[in-house]
């Protein structure tokens, strides 16, 4: 059920599961969440992202076309648009919530988060769709930039990205609206250090790095 005054990622966020990582009350409590999915068609394809503050204020929505070579590198594609997007607007020391309908991604991203604990035991190695190491390193990357970062794997139907990866042409609009840089107005703000940052317009964004992406990324 929604609460109000909540993100509703932050109610899918508490109602998912987390692979590979337990789920007790205390990693509920996320500054930001981030929903990402993408779309693979013959004709094209599409990138999809909502990001959320805490109380459901709005940090940023992007419906982008893309031409992934399948289904899996396009979700891979969408989380690290989705955490770039995040990382340019967050503040130091952000808890993060990811949501993605994808298993694999989801495991992923939060084995990932684990390996960096040097307490921690691996159980198996990871292994990422093939033309999407260099979409994974950009996550890993992206993961480092947060002070915590959770991955919920949630149902595709669901999932409020799914309309903007699926139509972008359709969703264009949201690309022109105005960004917004939130800081959370929690008890650990004043750690960060941080009291304002730039907001950025309207406009075309281009695929996470696409721009330093090499030609057989």
């Amino acid at each position: 059920m929604a609460v109000h005054g909540r993100s509703k990622l932050r109610d899918l966020f508490d109602d998912s599961p987390t692979p590979h990582i337990a789920h007790p009350p205390r990693t509920h409590h996320r500054h930001f969440y981030v929903a990402t999915d993408g779309s693979y068609r013959v004709d094209g394809g599409g990138l999809g992202a909502v990001i959320e503050a805490h109380d459901g204020t709005r940090v940023a929505r992007l419906a982008l076309a893309d031409a992934p070579p399948d289904n899996n590198v396009a979700e891979y594609r969408a989380l690290h648009l989705g955490l770039d997007v995040l990382a340019a607007r967050a503040p130091p020391g952000s808890r993060v919530g990811v949501l993605v309908d994808h298993d694999d991604l989801a495991a992923n991203v939060n084995h990932a988060v684990l390996a960096a604990d040097p307490e921690w035991e691996r159980t198996r190695s990871v292994c990422v769709p093939s033309q999407s190491e260099y979409h994974w390193r950009g996550i890993r990357a992206r993961i480092g930039d947060f002070d915590e970062l959770r991955a919920a794997r949630i149902d595709g139907r669901a999932n409020p990205a799914h309309p903007l990866a699926n139509a972008p042409e359709q969703y264009a609009h949201v690309n022109r609206r105005s960004d917004r840089c939130v800081i959370p107005a929690l008890e650990d703000k004043a750690r960060s250090g941080r009291t304002g940052c730039t907001d950025t317009t309207g406009g075309e964004v281009p695929p996470p790095s696409r721009t330093e992406r090499r030609a057989g990324d």
